[in-house]
């Protein structure tokens, strides 16, 4: 019997040396956890708004012609400079058929009116000489006698122009395409022997080709709708170019839309500002920009890096992790003030010289203490 307890005991023993084995030999396996510490500092902190958009020239129009025809003649080219004045196109008139079958019935029309009072004149002027009608008479002939000149000289210019598309020898002829501002050709959209449409109140008319002043360029942007109240008109802002190695250009704010426009679920709002170009730089129309702007700015604030801040699950209320004497990390809730995306000012909670930890991940305890 006491050789049996023995054995019962010396079994119970090696279990128990191996279960404190195990014990051990699991602890010294698990990794550690050391976290590093930060202190507060007083900085300077710039909050800006980076506003998306392109760079356009402020003044751009676009050529239309006056009538209707085919494109007989472009004499310029995408990317030349011109002068206000200058001969962009010529358009050739295909005239309508039943136009000038009624202009000419029109002209013949007037032309049998114009003789009959030719004839009636004649004949007037020569019994007012004789005195045998009044001068009332006279005169009375001699105005039907002009009214019909001009209605056959009337017919016969509309004829000219329903034909050639103006009269001749005429000096403004509305078959030339002339440019009317001075600047750079952006775009000719038609091509020799296209047919166009002119424009009226009906139609917008064929554009036969875009001119731009390439020396007044202006940024056209949108903002989100939490920045846009802190925006006025004159503010200067810096206009970067990603195109030309990140370029940036100085410029003032001219406008802010005064209603948004909903984007993806967002409230964007419209901005334009007047960019000061170097003379130097190779500008193009269309250009991607951004618009960098400050939009608030503190100096020697009490601050700490943003990448220290957590956030609870369910309050999404700041907090961050002090040590005390022991070593030990305690939460303490934080107000926090403006932020530039990598600083941000801390208004309570955090004194200087508070150790911080560095965090990487929430531990299971704190997300237990979060959701209780």
């Amino acid at each position: 019997m006491n050789k049996t307890v023995k054995i019962i005991l010396v079994l119970v023993a090696v279990v128990a040396l191996i279960f404190v084995l195990k014990y051990f030999m699991d602890a010294n396996s698990k990794d550690i956890e050391v976290f590093g510490v930060e202190e507060p500092f007083f900085t300077t902190i710039n909050s800006q708004a980076v506003a998306t958009g392109k760079l356009n020239p402020e003044e751009e129009i676009e050529l239309k012609p006056q009538i209707s025809g085919i494109v007989d003649k472009i004499v310029v080219e995408e990317g030349d400079v011109v002068k206000k004045g200058d001969l962009i196109a010529k358009i050739r008139v295909v005239p309508n058929e039943q136009s000038l079958a009624n202009a000419k019935s029109r002209i013949a029309t007037a032309q049998l009116s114009f003789d009959n009072a030719t004839i009636q004149f004649q004949r007037d002027k020569k019994l007012f000489e004789k005195g045998v009608i009044s001068i009332q008479n006279f005169e009375n002939s001699e105005l039907s006698y002009n009214q019909a000149k001009e209605t056959l000289r009337q017919a016969q210019n509309d004829y000219q122009i329903i034909k050639r598309g103006s009269l001749s020898g005429g000096g403004s002829a509305n078959t030339n395409i002339i440019a009317q501002i001075s600047g750079t050709i952006l775009e000719i959209p038609v091509r020799e022997g296209d047919q166009v449409i002119q424009s009226n109140n009906f139609n917008a008319g064929t554009t036969i080709a875009t001119i731009a002043d390439m020396s007044n360029m202006i940024f056209e942007g949108k903002v989100d709708e939490a920045e846009v109240g802190k925006l006025k008109e004159g503010k200067d802002i810096t206009v970067v170019l990603g195109a030309i190695n990140d370029e940036e250009f100085p410029a003032k704010l001219t406008f802010v839309a005064p209603k948004g426009i909903e984007e993806n679920g967002a409230v964007q709002f419209t901005i334009k500002a007047n960019v000061t170009l170097d003379s130097t730089t190779n500008i193009r129309a269309g250009y991607s920009a951004n618009a960098e702007i400050d939009l608030e700015g503190k100096d020697s604030v009490l601050a700490i890096k943003e990448a220290l801040l957590q956030y609870k699950r369910f309050s999404d209320e700041p907090f961050v992790e002090i040590q005390d004497e022991n070593g030990k990390f305690k939460k303490k809730d934080v107000k926090i003030g403006i932020s530039d995306g990598i600083n941000v000012e801390i208004l309570d909670g955090v004194k200087e010289g508070d150790k911080i930890k560095i965090w990487n991940k929430a531990s299971d305890e704190q997300e237990e203490e979060e959701n209780n």
